[in-house]
């Protein structure tokens, strides 16, 4: 069922110019603002849905059979009601898991997220470098085939965090956390060994980048913060051109869709609108368990 937020909006995919394209924006929850707005500036022309699957959230407490499954129905319902002509998935631990099967189901090209491991390896001077991720993230068999392939020479600390990405929504929604609960998840991150500390942090869940001012006031020493967002951003232009000359995008012409919505606040709201979204829609699709 369909739900409205915002009183007397509509949406009619049928009205979008060509040959300026709709992108579809996909996370489990708000993560992947920070890579909306990297593929926002980059084409400032399109239309655009952001998708969070807040029924699903957290994906890291889904099994990887869970996860694809879910993953599938969400996508083939965001496929048919809005027909992107590309789909970013802005999340670490959906891509790391489904992205394989995706591309196998539709014929829409899709962009991943994946642990930014190679760019922490070439910026490291110490060669120590750590992996912030999800529970999930760190799992993945693919996360330690990155690391294998290109930072072999490096000692990665893989650190996956169970609270960082519900820290980074109650950020959003007006409600930060303290800073020694902050802290206390940042601290393993930071290893010093014989010959060197660390000095570079992939973030290596969206949501992350959503708490970096706050990682840098806290971190015990500076580093290097390292953000997937804009060379996705980057792909994204790669893959369907540059922004169309003379079209500039409508109010309307950008859309947050949620699975639940039961968490949207005034302060949640007025956060999407300052990203860009002014516009928020629920399509409920219950988590389904066992």
């Amino acid at each position: 069922m369909r739900i409205d937020l915002l009183a007397g909006t509509s949406y009619n995919p049928a009205v979008m110019p060509s040959p300026v394209p709709t992108i579809l924006v996909f996370d489990s929850g708000l993560g992947g603002l920070t890579v909306f707005s990297e593929v926002l500036r980059a084409r400032p022309d399109a239309r655009f849905i952001y998708a969070g699957d807040d029924a699903g959230f957290p994906y890291g407490r889904l099994s990887q059979e869970a996860l694809t499954a879910r993953v599938i129905a969400v996508m083939e319902r965001l496929i048919g009601l809005y027909d992107p002509q590309l789909v970013v998935i802005a999340c670490n631990t959906a891509s790391t898991a489904v992205l394989p099967p995706l591309r196998e189901r539709f014929f829409v090209p899709f962009v991943g997220t994946v642990p930014a491991i190679k760019p922490a390896a070439l910026a490291t001077r110490t060669g120590y470098v750590t992996v912030l991720a999800t529970p999930g993230t760190v799992a993945r068999d693919y996360t330690r085939d990155l690391i294998e392939t290109y930072a072999g020479h490096c000692r990665v600390n893989l650190v996956g965090s169970r609270r960082l990405a519900g820290f980074a929504e109650a950020e959003l929604a007006g409600n930060p956390i303290s800073d020694a609960e902050l802290r206390d998840e940042l601290l393993p991150c930071f290893v010093e060994g014989e010959g060197g500390r660390t000095d570079v942090v992939a973030l290596s869940c969206t949501h992350y980048p959503l708490l970096l001012s706050r990682f840098q006031a806290l971190a015990p020493w500076p580093v290097t913060w390292i953000d997937p967002a804009p060379a996705i951003a980057r792909r994204v232009t790669q893959l369907i051109g540059p922004p169309v000359p003379g079209h500039e995008a409508d109010e309307d012409e950008a859309i947050a869709v949620f699975t639940s919505g039961a968490g949207i606040t005034p302060a949640f709201r007025e956060a999407l609108r300052s990203k860009g979204l002014p516009v928020v829609r629920v399509e409920e699709m219950p988590l389904l368990q066992g």
